[in-house]
């Protein structure tokens, strides 16, 4: 069980920018990732994932096919008023966890594309699999919470 913040108490944010160096480090580290999509009635959509930061632009990446699931439900909420679908990503290890939250569109341009596998090899130390229908769902992020 959990304990709760106590009314009062600052909430765990992080500057999305510039987040502490051990949030960043936590980050960093080999993690599988959720991330989280809403459907088309609005329930959640929530799978496991590699996730990408990027704090000096903003943005957090993950690869995946474009006929996913999560590719379609950003797609089909990404041309709203907003400009991009809401989502979360998040992990977590023990005690430490970290959640980045933003608005999110998939991208197709080959450079997008091979910046975030390039991100992805690195991070998760080793090179995912060619796939001609990889794309990126890029997350400009507007929130980071956690404990690291």
């Amino acid at each position: 069980m959990s304990t709760p913040i106590p009314a009062g108490t600052a909430r765990p944010t992080q500057d999305v920018l510039n987040p502490t160096p051990e949030y960043l480090a936590f980050w960093r580290e080999r993690h599988i990732c959720t991330l989280t999509t809403h459907r088309p009635d609005g329930s959640p959509h929530v799978v496991p994932v590699g996730v990408t930061y990027d704090p000096e632009a903003g943005l957090a990446r993950v690869i995946s096919n474009k006929h996913s699931k999560k590719v379609r439900n950003v797609l089909a909420s990404q041309g709203g008023p907003q400009g991009g679908a809401r989502v979360a990503v998040c992990q977590l290890e023990g005690r430490r966890w970290a959640t980045l939250e933003g608005r999110a569109v998939v991208r197709t341009d080959e450079a997008a594309v091979a910046e975030a596998v390039r991100r992805y090899a690195e991070r998760y130390g080793r090179m995912p699999s060619p796939n001609p229908d990889r794309v990126v769902v890029e997350i400009a992020l507007d929130r980071a919470m956690g404990r690291a």
